[in-house]
């Protein structure tokens, strides 16, 4: 099973930090969209505020844009 968030990416920030929107989280990243570079460090700031593994985060749709929808691997009970 699996879990989809919208979040939306604000990079070269000051910190690094997740806020919850609306309808999506909103992430700020202190990495440059540069070579992977904010995607990487996207999915490591989302696998410890889910408090998961970062290999159960993945960016399905936007990997070249701030708007990305990243799908999470539910545990099976």
């Amino acid at each position: 099973m699996s879990d989809f968030v919208q979040v939306r990416v604000i990079s070269n920030a000051r910190k690094n930090k997740v806020k919850q929107e609306a309808q999506r989280l909103k992430v700020y990243l202190t990495a440059p969209p540069v070579e992977g570079k904010a995607n990487r460090l996207l999915l490591k700031i989302l696998a410890e505020y889910f408090n998961c593994r970062n290999s159960d985060l993945k960016i399905v749709r936007g990997e070249k844009s701030k708007d990305k929808l990243i799908q999470k691997k539910i545990p099976r009970a």
